[in-house]
């Protein structure tokens, strides 16, 4: 049986708002084994542009199946990739719960990330909107599906660290 918006519970709102905001706060601080955790082992993360995602399509700018492509994204960008040094600021606004069940929880919710280089202003890196499946394992929720969908056409520059 599936509920919607209007009748789930402020205790599942507040679960599934702390979720998105442990998140940020892990992808901001760089803390990408953190990151990990909040996937599935069977997980799909995608970061899509919003052509593409309305298209059906699946080709995707980052593409990750299952928790072992997703843990060798945070390893590469941990101990291999050499990028200039950054601090994003992730702000996630309208989270929202379109459907949640015992197995699944569909929700959604926008986000603005500002990213900030050494030698440069803070500038916007991307803008759109997180929609989610996502499902309780071991007590805690976890991310079954990230789909990051950016509104712009282009992504300005080199994207390094998770959405």
């Amino acid at each position: 049986m599936q509920i919607k918006e209007k009748s789930v519970s402020a205790q599942l709102k507040e679960a599934v708002r702390d979720l998105y905001d442990d998140y940020a706060q892990a992808v901001d601080d760089q803390e990408l084994d953190r990151w990990v955790g909040f996937f599935t082992d069977d997980a799909v993360y995608r970061v899509i542009a919003r052509e593409s995602h309305a298209l059906g399509l699946t080709h995707a700018t980052i593409y990750c199946e299952g928790i072992g492509m997703i843990r060798d994204r945070a390893t590469m960008l941990e101990r291999v990739a050499v990028f200039e040094p950054r601090v994003l600021r992730h702000f996630i606004t309208g989270v929202r719960i379109h459907s949640a069940s015992a197995d699944c929880i569909v929700a959604s919710g926008n986000f603005l990330i500002i990213e900030s280089l050494f030698d440069a202003e803070p500038q916007l890196l991307m803008v759109g909107q997180y929609q989610d499946e996502i499902v309780s394992t071991g007590g805690e929720l976890r991310f079954k599906k990230r789909d990051a969908i950016y509104d712009q056409y282009r992504v300005r520059t080199t994207l390094v660290m998770p959405v």
